[in-house]
């Protein structure tokens, strides 16, 4: 069902695995929870599905309906039957993706869901890269810092902590930011535990600040085992006290010198920006990222969301 809906709302993405695909569903955090629904037809086959990611009083939904059996009111009664069970659970806000240019976007508008985040995604085909302007970023950062590749993640106590310090920059920097990140040590662990668990391997590059032991930046990419030829790419930061050396063009061009010699069978990497971040989007320009598709957050109360579903299904 998965690739069924690949094929037509993105026909160039690669299609969907087997492996580990229930550990990819269904893992979670610790103090996470998932629920999910199928729908089936009369011959037991899948045509619909939804899984809600609790994360406190927020829920975050994903919904695939079979392109076939779209436009017959079976995403609205999933997304009916989810919402009601969330709302009894105390869940106030629903968040979800959407991607630019699919009947997604006038459905979650019609339930009174709202634009509240959009990001362009890029993708970078390996077959393109020019390797010797890549040597050359790797090469430019300034002198003072060191570049460390992480396959799976660092696991070195004093470096995890670096780690989960860059990353909490982010977050002191961005306080209203839509999209959390582990910046606790032991959180950073599980999540990179998660991440393995799920089938889906971690890549760390991390630039160090040689005279301070800093971690100045950092870089994430993973590749999952449910579609392995293209990668995902997480965070990439540089702390603000260590911008201006080089750094973000340093470790992206030493991240797709690793992943070249580590996953062979990889042919893409994708990325999303936000449409302001101006000095990120020149450097995966530079990299070789071709802007694809805009892809939306769009959120709820669930209250609103509920009654709307209920009204829907009564006039029905």
């Amino acid at each position: 069902m998965f690739n069924a809906v690949l094929r037509v709302d993105l026909p160039d993405d690669p299609l969907w695995r087997v492996d580990q695909l229930r550990e990819y569903l269904s893992e979670t955090m610790p103090g996470e929870r998932r629920v999910a629904w199928l729908a089936d037809d009369k011959e037991g086959r899948i045509i619909g599905y939804i899984n809600i990611l609790l994360l406190g009083d927020t829920g975050i939904v994903e919904l695939a309906v079979h392109p076939s059996h779209r436009r017959r009111g079976i995403g609205r009664r999933l997304l009916a039957t989810a919402a009601q069970r969330v709302y009894h659970e105390g869940v106030s806000m629903l968040k979800v993706e959407v991607i630019g240019g699919t009947p997604a976007v006038p459905f979650y508008e019609s339930l009174g869901f709202t634009q509240q985040f959009v990001e362009m995604r890029s993708v970078l085909r390996l077959a393109s890269v020019d390797w010797s302007a890549l040597d050359e970023m790797v090469r430019g950062v300034a002198p003072g810092y060191r570049i460390e590749f992480y396959p799976g993640g660092p696991s070195d106590s004093t470096v995890i902590e670096a780690y989960a310090r860059a990353k909490a920059s982010r977050a002191s920097e961005e306080p209203d930011s839509e999209h959390p990140t582990a910046y606790e040590p032991e959180q950073l662990r599980e999540s990179l535990t998660c991440l393995h668990r799920r089938g889906m391997k971690p890549y760390v590059v991390l630039a160090i600040h040689e005279g301070s032991g800093e971690v100045a930046g950092l870089t994430e990419v993973v590749v999952p085992a449910q579609h392995p030829t293209r990668a995902d790419q997480y965070d990439t930061i540089v702390t603000e006290r260590h911008r201006g050396y080089g750094i973000d063009r340093a470790i992206k061009a030493r991240m797709l010198f690793e992943l070249r010699s580590a996953e062979p069978q990889l042919t893409e990497v994708q990325t999303w920006n936000a449409p302001d971040n101006e000095s990120m989007l020149k450097v995966n320009a530079e990299l070789g990222y071709q802007p694809d598709r805009e892809w939306f957050e769009f959120g709820a109360e669930v209250a609103p969301v509920v009654h709307r579903l209920n009204d829907l299904t009564r006039a029905s």
